[in-house]
């Protein structure tokens, strides 16, 4: 804008050669007003982003930092087939990769956390959100090649000197089937180190003398060169490089200033205001977030439009990091004024970084340059920061952690049960039901056999977690035809995160608050929490979807039948009688948990026919009547009719006194004068099985 408005204003005034003068003028304006901020030091997102690029240079880690680390070998996906859920079954396939991983050019001592796509992958306590092989190499001089690489490869590096991460069969599905952003807490040294120390490590010998004493609890020393991995280090402490025998030491203090009685000359420069930044902000890693990225800022009153930014690859409080930015701003208008000195030949012994004082004055100052002609030296000299050290006041933020729970051990429930929906079935199926004893619990790889164990199928990952228990007081027997308003559930759930919920009774009738206790299916209408993790369940509707109302002890299961959160799987060619085992396994366990069930046709054949009953007629015979089921049509509509058959046709079979067998294609027969029957039996003959029998005595 004023490249605009002046090159105008030149031109009216000056014509073409006014123009010309304006144009530069507004540049130079226009530069100093819009200019990015100052930015010193490597970025830190680099630092953060895993890389898998060739000739990325690896960070040297100090302390206890957060680094995304360079993918340096990976294999293919590899595929594992296995039955798909559902009930139609078929096939499906699940992705996993073995990959490395390089964190730091410097030996560590160990992998704290780590972090994929943002959620911990693993906790503080080392325990393993997602089932997957894992080993460290530290970075020794002398380690071996890692096995699964050198089996691989024919000729495997050690990468000695690097330390790295290995992965094998990350399974890749919770991650959007493709290889995660992962973010390592790297511990590389047990204690904070000392800021001199990290500045002779980064230095490989160039660095010498004890350096500064002050300490930071991590630091990722990266850049294009040592002196951009240095540069840092320099600011963090207020320091300074100079000029010593033997290299380069990095200092914050100096000496006993040194008296200049009768200097030749002296000259002081200061610098415009506008030189200095206004505002200073310190980018740094935040140990109360995670270590991820926090910023603190700086500002002072007065004159100037300038903003620094100092993007420090430490891990700093923010209270620090406050005090950092408020010292670095003060620093930087102190050094304002500059001084020039011009000594005799009896100043030759001064040396960059010591301190002088003139005779006249109080004030000391730090020695920047010196310059020996025309046998006099002169000194080029930079205010020194004598402020107290006093601690700045700085808010880290709200911090959007990913939650470390502890998965705890798996349960799992398996169950023959009747459709939860008006699809019609192509076989038999059973539904498994899995949770943890912790809230960190997410899914388990399941295992199905159906010859006892003898061979296996992989069917995939269960569910997420569902919300199971067991009974703690018995449940007396009430009928399915009213509600059991005096009968109450009472259990204990597996942990406090669980939770259940009252639903109005129009929800009830559309199928809400549906749970599996023991083998009977119930419907509950009140909950009320009791106590962590114990509940009250009353206004209980009993034997729902066809299944038997029975009477259940202490210690019963029971678990929240939701679709979401079970996973039904398919037995093409299962037969009443046939035993289901299964297998399931989630990070954390120490052993498969095994479940088994034996098939009584309950995913497969109609609810038992009701309201059988007898009656004679006229002529001496007797009438029998009864009501079909369907195993579809269970959400209440009203004046909606008639139920849906849900068989290919309909067909009973009558049982007189087990001793004959009649087909009937209605729900009634007629029993002819002088029967001798006592005692009936009618089931309805499904698409795929008998269901459970009626019975009445006459």
């Amino acid at each position: 804008m004023a490249t605009l408005v002046l090159s105008t204003l030149g031109r009216a005034v000056g014509g073409p050669i006014g123009r010309a003068i304006g144009g530069v003028i507004g540049h130079q304006i226009d530069r100093a007003l819009f200019a990015p901020r100052r930015r010193a030091g490597p970025r830190l997102s680099d630092l953060r982003v895993p890389d898998a690029s060739y000739a990325a240079p690896l960070p040297l880690l100090f302390g206890t930092t957060r680094v995304g680390g360079t993918v340096i070998w990976s294999t293919e996906p590899v595929a594992t087939h296995h039955r798909a859920h559902g009930k139609a079954g078929g096939a499906g396939e699940s992705y996993a990769v073995s990959f490395a991983v390089a964190l730091s050019a410097r030996a560590i001592v160990d992998v704290a956390r780590i972090w994929a796509d943002g959620q911990l992958l693993r906790g503080a306590a080392g325990d393993w959100k997602c089932a997957t092989g894992f080993r460290l190499h530290r970075g020794a001089e002398d380690q071996p090649p890692d096995p699964l690489i050198a089996a691989l490869e024919r000729d495997a590096p050690a990468f000695r000197g690097i330390a790295y991460a290995v992965f094998e069969q990350l399974p890749l599905a919770p991650f959007g089937h493709r290889l995660p952003a992962l973010s390592f807490e790297v511990i590389a040294d047990a204690a904070p180190v000392r800021v001199g120390d990290v500045a002779r490590a980064i230095g490989a010998g160039a660095i010498v003398g004890a350096g500064p004493d002050a300490t930071v609890d991590g630091y990722a020393a990266a850049g294009d060169s040592v002196a951009g991995a240095l540069q840092p280090l320099a600011a963090l402490c207020g320091g300074w490089f100079v000029a010593v025998p033997g290299g380069v030491a990095l200092a914050d203090r100096c000496g006993a200033a040194r008296v200049i009685d009768d200097p030749v000359a002296r000259t002081a420069l200061r610098r415009p205001i506008e030189t200095v930044p206004r505002v200073v902000t310190v980018a740094h890693y935040d140990p109360a977030r995670d270590h991820q990225l926090g910023a603190q800022r700086a500002r002072r009153e007065g004159a100037g439009w300038r903003e620094d930014m100092m993007e420090l690859p430490a891990v700093l409080g923010a209270g620090r990091a406050a005090t950092l930015a408020r010292d670095t701003l003060r620093r930087a208008v102190a050094a304002r004024v500059t001084r020039t000195v011009t000594c005799d030949a009896r100043a030759l012994d001064v040396r960059p970084g010591d301190a002088v004082r003139l005779a006249d004055e109080a004030a000391a100052w730090r020695v920047a340059r010196t310059r020996f002609e025309r046998h006099a030296v002169t000194l080029e000299l930079a205010a020194l920061d004598r402020a107290p050290a006093v601690a700045a006041a700085g808010d880290a933020g709200a911090a959007r952690r990913a939650p470390d729970l502890p998965p705890g051990t798996t349960a799992i429930v398996v169950a023959e049960l009747p459709p939860l929906d008006d699809a019609p079935p192509a076989g038999a199926t059973v539904t498994l039901f899995a949770a943890g004893s912790a809230p960190g619990w997410r899914r388990a790889a399941l295992l199905l056999s159906r010859d006892e164990g003898a061979s296996w199928d992989d069917v995939g990952d269960s569910a997420p977690a569902a919300t199971m228990g067991v009974l703690v007081a018995p449940l007396a027997h009430a009928p399915a035809t009213l509600v059991d308003r005096g009968g109450a559930i009472e259990l204990l759930l597996a942990h406090d995160a669980m939770t259940l919920e009252s639903c109005p009774p129009r929800a009830l009738d559309r199928g809400a608050n549906l749970a599996l206790l023991g083998d009977e299916l119930i419907q509950f209408a009140q909950a009320v929490q009791l106590a962590p993790c114990r509940w009250r369940l009353t206004r209980l509707a009993r034997a729902r979807r066809g299944s038997a109302a029975a009477a259940h002890a202490a210690g019963t299961r029971f678990v929240l039948v939701e679709r979401a959160r079970a996973v039904t799987l398919a037995l093409p060619g299962a037969r009443v009688g046939e035993a289901v085992r299964v297998l399931a396994a989630a990070a954390g366990d120490a052993a498969p948990v095994a479940a088994r069930v034996t098939l009584d046709g309950a995913s497969l054949a109609p609810p038992a026919p009701v309201h059988l009953r007898a009656s004679a007629t006229p002529d001496g015979g007797t009438s029998l009547r009864w009501t079909r089921r369907s195993r579809y049509g269970w959400d209440w509509d009203a004046g909606v009719a008639p139920v849906p058959l849900g068989e290919e046709r309909e067909i009973y079979r009558v049982a007189l006194d087990d001793a004959r067998t009649v087909t009937v294609t209605v729900p009634r027969l007629l029993l002819p004068p002088g029967h001798d029957v006592r005692r009936v039996a009618v089931r309805q003959q499904g698409t795929f099985a008998l269901s459970r029998a009626a019975e009445l005595a006459l």
